[in-house]
């Protein structure tokens, strides 16, 4: 068994407050309380609550505090390590450790370094129970180094060229943020043509005049310690050429056709890719055989850089990026792999038992690889430590059986691989305690009905107790018919009722004793507004006033809040609040909005609003344009016992002259509180001669209506009854229908009171057979909607008639109407049925109809039932499935669609009628013929060679018949991705594998594979592999500088420049003159010849030692770096340095001083310049 003690939990029970502590057996999270008031000699092994993160980065200039707090009973002692020796704290004076705690604080302000504390540290806390240990926890002081000097050279390019500015800022800890400004801090633009690397390099698609400027200047931040590094500036001239040639993309990173990236799981994936090109490239994402997560992925740096969130295992694969342009197109493959650390499955979990008790404590982690688990007690691997006999270890898991209280001890597992380790401490504790009830003793619940309540009952023994919940002195258990018990020990009432109040006890037992406590529950009525605030609209200056009446249970103290927008009410003499109302008077614009009164007693709040619209009020008398007032002086005269005369006053038509009355009736006797209408007359008069019934009740009312709209009801005038008569009309909807094979149901929709004419209504039902020589046969009834005619033939036409009476007399002479008795099951199966089969997949039924008098009923239709019986390349079914067909009418034919090919099926046909199925016909059997096979269920590839591929395929789900053969058909697929000549196999159909050999190495095939029956092909199914490369194949490609050829080529090369020369020597030897400009055109340096305009190649670099000047069109080279002087300077050397203000949000907040900035080639030599720290903040 396992014990679990869970900390105090806060529930709103009916408004009231807190849960306390509570049991579980579900262990998670597991723990011991410590309150001494309830557990004072309760013991507990240690357990860390807190440590200092694993990879601890240090400022150099703070003191080092190293984290490590714990918990237990008794409370802890604590000792550390460092580079796994012990680490005797004593002997360094610099370091001391925290009182009642395990954090070291180690005083480098004053004196020593940073450096010397470098190393890993591990804490343990240790007490009666046992030793809980902490991560190893590295420390290291964080680095912000300087820049190495250079010297920066200009650089000159011609329009249209690529360029990459590079950066490479110091190695620092943690690494330093990369951003590019210029000499007045201002951010560098970049977009789809200029952007910034992940490296930190700045690249260019192209170059345009406008990029000209000298002092592109990259920086380094340093956060850790808040500095910043400047790298010296570059000069970059772009020179303007009369037209660029324009080129397809080329990527500048990363380098080749295909890379690889590798990640953790949990981290971020960036994949970057940076074309050059002209005009400038736009670049694409895909994951090749997949998709990429929509809800994870996110696009940078103008669609260069790719991120994915929170990568896992499944993100593993091939990226391509795309370059395109005009030109043309070029991708890059990346190879992604994610690797991961370890992480849980399943931490252990402490565990509390008691004596004899058995539990285990399980260790499940995963990771990439995957990762190896071991075990340590009290800080010991557990190989060398004592032995413990109640103790097996399992793998992952650590088995207890039958322990004792010297079985206390914790634990801890280690889950570790390359990339990292996981480490938790999990303590078993031994305890014996009989049970204890912490909930306070006769706790009072109030809830308010129709509420749930939830009453507490926190335990904690060992064993784990076992609770009960009684009602009343002598009550008996509760049970979970009505009652909720939860495993905390709380017991929920759902729906709080009156007689739920009472007083109820919780009872914990164990073998080692029993407790109990008592509670008691007060259930209240709900509080109620129950006349509410309403809208109102009123003119600016007038008074408004909001009702708001509350009723809530008398035992408790109601409060009114009114709230005005969600907020108090303005502090303003204007508003006065009495008991059940709110008043504002000379109400003001601001005054609109919404009133809110809220209603609160200690259990529970209801509230009610109402909106307060302001006007402007008339400023001068004008006419009111509205809907009359209501008619009034209402008087009926001329009552006879079909009519009577009403006469009215009219009300006043504000302004719009009525025109037309409403004149609506109440039949107090029959629809007291209904008024109809009756009549409308012109508005230009003041009677109506009205229509009457017998046997009514009459009251009558005016509206009056004009074009503004109608006016409200006049009041109600004398009551007038008429005398009562014979029904003037029968019932309707008369029908006639059989429920069972000998009876007859005759209903009919009733009429109304005021349709009665008069009291007694009642009902003639009369009824015959239709073809019958038989007299009517009647019955009177009250005045209901049914009659059921018994005894009757089975499906036999009837004439029926229902006619209305009352104590007056009949209604005249009913219309007569045709219905039928009720029906049976038909008697006799339909004959002849035959089977046409179509095709494959297609039958057609015929059948002979069956006799009508056998039908016993309406004609439904016929049914076709039919069902697989076997198919004959699987001929054991467990489960026969029947299928159904209906076919409506009289209809002796239908089609059964979607039959299985190659397959035998049984069917019968069955008449249909109102009541059910008639018998079923004799079962009829046919086949199907053979059909094309499905396609195959899979095919693979493996085993890839040099010259070869092996498939292995499942055969198709459904063959639809014998298969004869397999066809394998493939083709080679270049890398522009055209498909080669196609290539035609044929495979026997026993065979599941298959090796294509003597095919080409590293060669992508596509193939196309089907199955086939004697009557064709089926559906095909693809796929595409490729065969490997020749690794020493590749390594015999020939170098184009060793071939025969080229080497004859450059001779002869030497041999005219030789030629050349000897003729030159000649003629200057005979004293040949020439000009000067022709002297030195003949001997110019080819190193400052500047770049043909349809040349499209770039220049090259001189010797690192001749110090000639670029060519136009040349680019940094990656193994030379120019640097201007002084440049390990930092910018917090600048104004205040490191101590310069900082806004919040880490913007720059310092002056300048007011002094010109000086020329870039003074370097770092004004004291007096602001300092630039945080204004590169607010850019990164």
């Amino acid at each position: 068994m396992q014990l679990k003690i869970m900390p105090k939990k806060k529930r709103l029970s009916a408004g009231r407050v807190p849960l306390i502590l509570f049991l579980c057996q579900t262990i998670s999270a597991l723990e011991v309380p410590l309150d001494p008031k309830l557990l004072e000699d309760l013991v507990q092994p240690p357990t860390i609550t807190h440590q200092s993160p694993k990879d601890y980065i240090i400022d150099p200039r703070e003191n080092i505090v190293i984290q490590c707090e714990a918990k237990g009973k008794p409370p802890p002692s604590f000792s550390w390590t460092r580079n796994g020796t012990h680490f005797d704290i004593d002997k360094d004076p610099l370091v001391t450790m925290k009182p009642d705690s395990g954090t070291l604080i180690i005083n480098i302000m004053s004196e020593g370094k940073a450096e010397t504390y470098e190393g890993v540290y591990q804490c343990t806390a240790r007490n009666e129970r046992g030793a809980a240990i902490s991560n190893n926890i590295v420390i290291r002081p964080s680095r912000s180094p300087l820049w190495t000097k250079e010297k920066l050279e200009p650089i000159t390019l011609q329009n249209g060229q690529p360029l990459v500015l590079p950066c490479r800022p110091p190695i620092g800890l943690p690494p330093a943020i990369i951003f590019w400004m210029d000499n007045s801090f201002q951010r560098l633009p970049q977009s789809e043509r200029v952007s910034q690397g992940l490296n930190g390099d700045l690249y260019f698609s192209n170059v345009l005049p406008e990029d000209t400027r000298e002092d592109y200047i990259c920086y380094a931040r340093f956060n850790h310690t808040q500095t910043i590094q400047q790298k010296q500036p570059i000069s970059l001239k772009v020179i303007s050429a009369k037209s660029s040639r324009e080129r397809p993309p080329t990527f500048l990173t990363p380098e080749g056709n295909a890379s690889h990236k590798e990640e953790l799981r949990g981290n971020v994936l960036s994949l970057e890719c940076i074309a050059e090109g002209l005009p400038t490239p736009l670049i694409y994402w895909i994951k090749e055989d997949g998709t990429l997560p929509t809800n994870r992925t996110v696009y940078r740096n103008f669609q260069k850089t790719l991120q994915i969130i929170q990568v896992s295992e499944a993100d593993s694969g091939n990226y391509q990026c795309i370059a395109k342009n005009a030109l043309g197109a070029i991708h890059h493959t990346i190879s992604v792999t994610v690797k991961a650390a370890p992480y849980w499955i399943m931490a252990p979990q402490n565990l509390v038992l008691s004596p004899g008790e058995d539990g285990t404590l399980i260790c499940r982690a995963n990771g990439n690889p995957k990762p190896r688990i071991s075990w340590l007690t009290n800080g010991v691997p557990i190989e060398i430590a004592p032995d413990d006999p109640s103790r097996r270890i399992d793998g992952d898991t650590i088995i207890f059986s039958n322990v004792q209280e010297r079985s206390s001890a914790v634990y801890q597992c280690n889950a570790s691989n390359e990339y990292g380790y996981l480490l938790a401490n999990a303590f078993v504790n031994v305890l014996a305690e009989p049970p204890r009830i912490l909930t306070s003793a006769n706790t009072l619940y109030q809830v308010i009905a129709n509420r749930p309540a939830f009453l507490d009952c926190a335990f904690f023994g060992s064993p784990l107790p076992t609770i009960e919940w009684f009602k009343g002195a002598k009550g008996s258990a509760l049970h979970e018919d009505i009652y909720v018990f939860h495993e905390n020990g709380t017991l929920e009432i759902p729906v709080a009722q009156k007689d739920n109040t009472g007083t109820y006890t919780c009872v914990a037992r164990n073998k080692l004793g029993t407790a109990k406590n008592e509670v008691h529950v007060e259930v209240k009525d709900p509080t109620r507004i129950i006349e509410q605030p309403e809208y109102a609209v009123v003119q600016r200056g007038s008074t408004v006033s909001f009702e708001c009446r509350v009723k809530h249970d008398h035992t408790l103290i109601a409060t009114v809040t009114w709230l005005k927008d969600n907020g108090e009410l303005p502090n303003d003499e204007r508003f006065t609040v009495a008991k059940d109302h709110l008043v504002v008077t000379d109400v003001r614009d601001d005054d609109g909005g919404t009133y809110t009164c809220v209603a609160n007693t200690t259990l529970d709040d209801v509230s009610a609003s109402a909106v307060l619209s302001v006007v402007a009020p008339t400023p001068t008398p004008a006419p009111i344009y509205d809907v009359p007032n209501p008619p009034f002086d209402l008087e009926l005269t001329s009552q006879l016992d079909t009519s009577v005369q009403l006469s009215w006053t009219p009300g006043d038509d504000n302004n719009s002259p009525i025109t037309k009355f409403i004149i609506e009736y109440e039949d107090a006797m029959h629809e007291a509180g209904l008024w109809h209408h009756q009549a409308e007359v012109s508005g230009t008069q003041t009677t109506a001669q009205l229509k009457l019934s017998p046997y009514v009740n009459y009251s009558f009312r005016v509206m009056a209506e004009n074009s503004i709209g109608r006016s409200l009801p006049s009041e109600a005038s004398e009551q007038y009854q008429t005398k009562a008569a014979e029904p003037d009309k029968n019932p309707t909807a008369v029908e006639g229908l059989g429920s069972e094979p000998d009876n007859l149901v005759i209903t009919w929709k009733p009429l109304n009171g005021f349709e009665s004419n008069g009291p007694g209504l009642q009902y003639k039902v009369s009824w015959r057979q239709k073809d019958g020589d038989d007299e009517w046969t009647s019955v009177v009834v009250a005045n209901v909607s049914k009659y059921i005619v018994s005894g009757t033939p089975t499906f036999v036409p009837y004439l029926i008639k229902v006619q209305a009476l009352n104590v007056v007399g009949f209604a005249p002479e009913p219309a007569v109407v045709m219905g039928h008795s009720g029906e049976d099951l038909p008697m006799v199966a339909p004959g002849n049925v035959r089977v046409n089969v179509v095709n494959s997949t297609l039958a057609e039924v015929h059948w002979d109809p069956v006799p009508l008098k056998s039908i016993r009923g309406h004609l439904q239709g016929y049914r076709i039932y039919y069902w697989k019986a076997q198919s004959s390349s699987q001929r054991n079914r467990r489960h026969i499935e029947k299928k159904i067909l209906t076919f409506q009418g009289s209809k002796t034919h239908g089609m059964l669609p979607g039959l299985e090919p190659f397959s035998h099926y049984t069917l019968n046909v069955r008449v249909v009628n109102g009541k059910g199925e008639g018998p079923a016909s004799p079962d009829r059997a046919f086949s199907t013929p053979e059909g094309v096979p499905s396609a195959p269920s899979s095919l693979k590839i493996v085993n890839p060679t040099l010259d070869s591929l092996t498939l292995e395929w499942d055969p198709p789900s459904h063959p639809n018949g014998l298969l004869t053969e397999y066809t394998l058909k493939y083709q080679p697929i270049n890398s522009t991705h055209e498909l080669g000549p196609l290539i035609d196999l044929k495979i026997p159909a026993n065979k599941t594998r298959w090796t294509l050999k003597n095919l080409n190495f590293s060669t992508r095939y596509k193939f196309y594979f089907y199955a086939q029956t004697s009557v064709g092909p089926g559906s095909q199914i693809t796929e595409e592999a490729v065969t490997t490369v020749d690794e020493a194949m590749a390594s015999r490609q020939v170098d184009i500088a060793t071939q025969g050829w080229f080497i004859g080529l450059m001779c002869a090369v030497a041999l005219l420049i030789l030629i050349l020369l000897i003729v030159c020597f000649i003629r200057r030897n005979k004293g040949g003159k020439y000009p000067v400009k022709e002297k030195e055109d003949a001997h110019a340096d080819p190193e400052i010849q500047p770049m043909k305009e349809d040349d499209g190649t770039f220049g090259e670099y001189s010797d690192a030692e001749d110090h000639k000047p670029l060519k136009k069109g040349s680019r940094t080279p990656s193994d030379r770096t120019v640097k201007k002087e002084d440049s390990d300077d930092s910018l917090v050397d600048y104004g205040e340095g490191v101590n310069g203000q900082f806004n919040e949000d880490g913007s720059f907040i310092g002056q300048y001083s007011g002094k010109k900035e000086k020329e870039p080639a003074e370097g770092n030599e004004s004291s007096e310049a602001p300092s630039p720290v945080n204004a590169m903040n607010s850019f990164v």
